[in-house]
């Protein structure tokens, strides 16, 4: 039977940002180091291939009513990756905000240090406040960012292979250490970066970082096609997850790549409760603590709508939406995947925020442990992903209910991985033999 892969978000609280008010939590949790390894050693235990952190380098309104993003990922994750031994990190850097010769050369070698553990999700920051925080007077448009992100992309993909893999000689008798030869600068000037090259290191034991994309928009959908190792996404239909695997994967082909080159990771909030009854009560109480109107706010502006055209309990109807996504939208994936939503009935905002787990945009996902087994499965069969980024709705409750009760079902019907196949995050995610017969 064919297994799909599970990656694992740390965010803290949870993907419920108000769940810090909960009696349980403790507010500054996300600031603990060692509660971020506590969480990672679950997941390690259960043979999650990957945790996952998502990042943007400025500190947020929402400061006001819920914890941000907090600590630098790729510290925090390198302080979790040397605290564990086989579990996967995928640490989020801006494209945006950084140079492609510093991000290559880290994570390359964070790739030596974990023995090939890393991942890298670059993204094109959203957050127009992280413009002033590197010396910019204007937020980039999204145009423009993702124009500038297959440059990045272009270079620190050529850099990873910089090394051609005879480059070492050791020759001790002679005294030659290296074949120069073989280790290539990259020479590259475009319309945003001049690198040299090439990197000071060889290539880590995956070959190179796995390289992670998440937009949604064209641009995004570009970079996937011609980069990416894994396509984090958004889905609240199963037809719309279907429909966009097999884009990506057409957009590989066309890019000359093979379509299994690229794997669809797609996010869901999970709320487990240990039977139906706990799970319900359980997302009555996070529920009753999310700043609605505030909330219902934003969702029109993703949706393009004008501001308080509909209150929290109005229905949206699809002759309602605009036919494109909203330019002002946060995520254009998150826009996309509720106008899906919307397509197949109206929906009122409060329906939409606590079912995308407080407007996240990804699909909540409720019940008991068998209930989210059920779910995974049903759309994996369909051709929806090739695997999960799970998304804890509280994490101090749900990450651990996740990784004890629902994992082991899966892996009972032999949908999951009940050890680690290979020692590099890469080779579990792309086996020699695509995960054929058992």
């Amino acid at each position: 039977m064919t297994k799909f892969h599970l990656n694992l978000s740390l965010m803290t609280p949870g993907h419920f940002r108000q769940a810090w008010r909960l009696p349980h939590n403790d507010p500054t949790a996300f600031l603990d180091a060692d509660h971020f390894v506590r969480l990672a050693r679950l997941a390690e235990d259960a043979k999650i291939d990957a945790v996952f952190l998502g990042d943007a380098p400025a500190l947020r309104g929402e400061i006001e009513s819920a914890p941000g993003t907090g600590l630098d990922p790729l510290i925090l994750l390198g302080h979790v990756a040397a605290l564990t031994r086989e579990l996967g990190v995928i640490i989020t850097s801006s494209s945006t905000f950084n140079s492609p010769y510093n991000l290559a050369r880290r994570f390359q070698a964070l790739d030596h240090v974990t023995k090939g553990r890393a991942g890298v999700n670059v993204v094109t920051t959203a957050a127009t406040a992280a413009a002033a925080n590197f010396g910019l007077d204007e937020h980039p448009d999204r145009t423009t960012r993702y124009r500038r992100a297959w440059e990045f992309l272009d270079v620190v993909t050529r850099l990873w292979r910089s090394w051609e893999p005879d480059w070492l000689v050791a020759d001790r008798a002679a005294g030659v250490y290296a074949d120069s030869s073989r280790i290539r600068p990259v020479e590259h000037r475009g319309e945003f970066f001049s690198v040299a090259g090439p990197l000071p290191v060889p290539p880590g034991p995956q070959g190179s970082p796995v390289l992670v994309q998440a937009g949604g928009s064209e641009g995004g959908l570009r970079l996937a096609g011609d980069f990416a190792d894994v396509v984090f996404t958004v889905a609240q239909t199963r037809e719309d997850a279907v429909a966009f695997r097999d884009d990506i994967r057409s957009r590989a082909v066309e890019a000359g790549r093979d379509a299994d080159a690229v794997k669809v990771s797609l996010g869901v909030v999970v709320l487990v409760g240990v039977d139906e009854a706990d799970a319900a009560n359980r997302l009555d109480e996070l529920a009753a603590i999310l700043p609605i109107e505030k909330l219902t706010a934003g969702l029109l502006n993703d949706l393009g709508l004008p501001a308080g055209s509909f209150g929290p309990d109005d229905p949206i109807n699809a002759d309602d939406l605009p036919d494109e996504v909203s330019g002002t939208a946060f995520s254009a994936g998150f826009g996309r995947a509720v106008r899906a939503l919307i397509a197949q009935g109206p929906r009122t905002p409060r329906q939409i925020v606590v079912g995308s787990a407080g407007g996240s945009g990804h699909r909540l996902v409720v019940g008991s442990p068998e209930r989210i087994a059920d779910d995974l499965g049903e759309w994996f069969t369909a051709g929806a992903a090739d695997g999960f980024t799970i998304m804890p709705a509280d994490t101090a409750v749900d990450l651990e209910n996740f990784t004890r009760l629902v994992v082991p079902i899966l892996q009972e019907r032999g949908q999951f991985q009940t050890d680690y196949a290979d020692p590099t995050l890469r080779g579990r995610l792309f086996p020699i033999a695509e995960l054929g017969a058992d």
